[in-house]
């Protein structure tokens, strides 16, 4: 078969058979209250990537204080005002930079950001569908995250402060609004926020499941979805089972603060006077906040396992290696996110023998993800690997995953936990294996997919230089945090200048934080390859990276309804990469194996 055999069987459109047609739009139809899934999820990207800004703004100023503690910022009062007293950082602000740094993180950036992006931009596109289940909840989705982010954005500018309890809020701080100023109304403010956030991804959960289970066009089973469909949906499927939990959680402690009822609350003194609060357990938020936040490390995760997967098989130009072991660990990491949430309770004085069961299936977690490792770098093995950007980014996923991943392994000994729970160990463990590895998997799918966005292509050489730069600073970063968390350096500490024993980590400290400036500066030159790419980057081919899946197949830059004739029928795998007899190294999911006599292997030879 000729390779012009592919290139005519993806072009030809019939513009007289039927399908949506849609009504001229206005600028506020087509770009700012829009239901065409893919300006939903560029939306939601450059929301995203604002956030990612702001959050890594504020991990900033409190790097600063934690590596220069003894210095003043009187530079930062015309920023800050009044959070700067004598040129110190306010103590109690230091907490909301902490907490408002990981909520943003964890929740606009990993989950709305990362997830609302690509779930929304490629399920229709890989599926072969005009468009979302319904446009209209799409589109409400992504605008009650934009009420949601500007609920907490505004509660920055609070007098009395943002929340202040830590990102995970535990009662009875976050419970009692006169205990400190960031428990006043920055924390309702931060609980209207997630009430919002929930709802908006719950819309968006129920709009992706739906469009996977009956919008998949001819040919396209289950069995024959990309990785990144898998993912996508599988995550959608624990968020509309954990997002409720955590909904409950912010509803009670909401009656707590608000209407005096004592779900969390008991035997509370404050400046010497009794509380009437009494029969509640603090613990019971913790169950019902870990139940939503372990899934929710895999929500944040999951997404970025899909695109790696797509992005290293379509680079190495080699198939997946073991596809159904690949859908089979994501179902099991899925089930078994649901029964390990305790692993994170482990000092708060469970039951021994409770403790050994989550650190059972805690440590059998990580047999679905060594499989997935595994299989990436069997793809990798021997590939005709093209270093583009995405590339680059994906094999820096894949180490960080694993370098994260196996301070995991020691964190689910209950025994080890204990000791290093309320130490740095925890932050360098989940900072690798969630916070930066997420990253990397959407910086792989921005470079990767950028040109099905918007038409052109970034610029390469600026995404290495980007890349190194991060890859760098993030090891330099939280690989000496696991060292100052073995030697017992406590977590969120505003300054331990007062204690003679960590007094000894204070150039380390330093160290830590100039990476810190480092990394984050280097986001910048993304940020200009980023909007200057989508105006001035090199035109885009309809498939520059050669790629079989159905998003390909669409012209450049696709309207609403993505493709302008028919929908294409789907006849293969989206893995036959460098199939033996070929005359390409890729052949699309719409080409028949009737015209591919030459490289079909005996079960498909009878097949069309």
């Amino acid at each position: 078969m000729s390779s012009t055999d592919i290139s005519i069987n993806q072009d030809v459109h019939h513009p007289h058979e039927e399908h949506d047609h849609h009504h001229d739009q206005n600028f506020f139809e087509k770009y700012i209250f829009s239901q065409d899934h893919k300006v939903i999820g560029k939306q939601f990207l450059i929301t995203g990537i604002a956030w990612a800004f702001i959050g890594g703004f504020l991990s900033i100023l409190f790097r600063l204080q934690l590596g220069w503690p003894e210095a003043t910022f009187t530079f930062l009062e015309p920023i800050l005002g009044g959070w700067i007293v004598n040129g110190k950082l306010n103590p109690e602000f230091y907490l909301a930079l902490v907490t408002m740094h990981g909520t943003i993180m964890v929740f606009f950036v990993l989950t709305a950001g990362l997830s609302g992006t690509f779930a929304n931009f490629l399920i229709p596109l890989q599926i072969g569908a005009r468009d979302m289940a319904s446009g209209f909840m799409n589109m409400l989705s992504y605008w009650i995250f934009f009420l949601s982010s500007i609920v907490l954005f505004v509660s920055l500018f609070l007098e009395s402060g943002p929340a202040a309890g830590g990102w995970t809020v535990y009662p009875p701080l976050s419970a009692l609004p006169q205990a400190i100023e960031g428990s006043k109304g920055g924390m309702t403010m931060w609980l209207i926020s997630m009430a919002l956030f929930i709802v908006s991804q719950l819309l968006g959960g129920v709009n992706y499941i739906t469009t996977v289970i009956n919008l998949r066009t001819k040919g396209m089973s289950m069995t024959k979805l990309p990785l990144t469909v898998w993912a996508f949906f599988l995550t959608a499927i624990l968020g509309l089972l954990a997002f409720p939990v955590l909904f409950s959680a912010a509803l009670l402690l909401i009656f707590d603060r608000s209407f005096g009822t004592s779900f969390y609350l008991s035997d509370i003194f404050i400046g010497g006077a009794a509380l009437s609060n009494t029969g509640g357990s603090p613990i019971l938020f913790q169950h019902l906040f870990w139940f939503l936040g372990h899934p929710e490390v895999y929500i944040v995760i999951m997404p970025a396992f899909g695109i790696v997967s797509e992005v290293i098989t379509t680079n190495a130009r080699k198939p997946i290696f073991g596809y159904r072991a690949m859908i089979g660990s994501l179902i099991g990491i899925s089930v078994l996110s649901f029964v390990v949430w305790a692993h994170h309770m482990f000092v708060s004085g469970m039951n021994p023998f409770l403790g050994s069961v989550f650190m059972f299936l805690t440590l059998i977690i990580a047999v679905p993800s060594a499989v997935k490792v595994f299989n990436w770098i069997a793809t990798l093995w021997r590939g005709n690997i093209r270093f583009t950007a995405a590339m680059m980014f994906a094999i820096g996923f894949v180490s960080l995953f694993i370098s994260g991943g196996l301070t995991g392994i020691i964190l689910g000994n209950s025994a080890l936990d204990i000791y290093l729970h309320d130490t740095y160990f925890v932050v360098a463990h989940f900072h690798l294996v969630m916070g930066a590895a997420a990253f990397f998997g959407m910086f792989a799918g921005v470079y990767h997919w950028f040109p099905k966005m918007f038409g052109r292509l970034m610029d390469e050489k600026l995404g290495y230089v980007h890349f190194w730069l991060t890859f760098v600073s993030v090891y330099l970063v939280f690989m000496p945090m696991h060292y100052l968390g073995i030697a017992g350096f406590p977590r969120r500490y505003y300054a331990w200048t007062g204690f003679e024993t960590f007094n000894f980590f204070t150039d380390m400290n330093t160290f830590i934080s100039i990476a810190a400036i480092l990394g984050f500066t280097a986001q910048f030159i993304f940020l200009f390859n980023f909007i200057y790419s989508i105006f001035r980057g090199r035109r885009s081919t309809a498939n520059p990276w050669h790629s079989n899946t159905l998003e390909w197949t669409t012209p450049v830059l696709p309207g609403h309804g993505n493709w302008p004739g028919p929908l294409p029928t789907v006849y293969r795998w989206p893995y036959d990469y460098s199939k033996p007899g070929a005359a390409e190294d890729y052949i699309p999911q719409t080409v028949p194996f009737s015209q591919t006599q030459s490289s079909n292997l005996p079960q498909e030879r009878d097949l069309e």
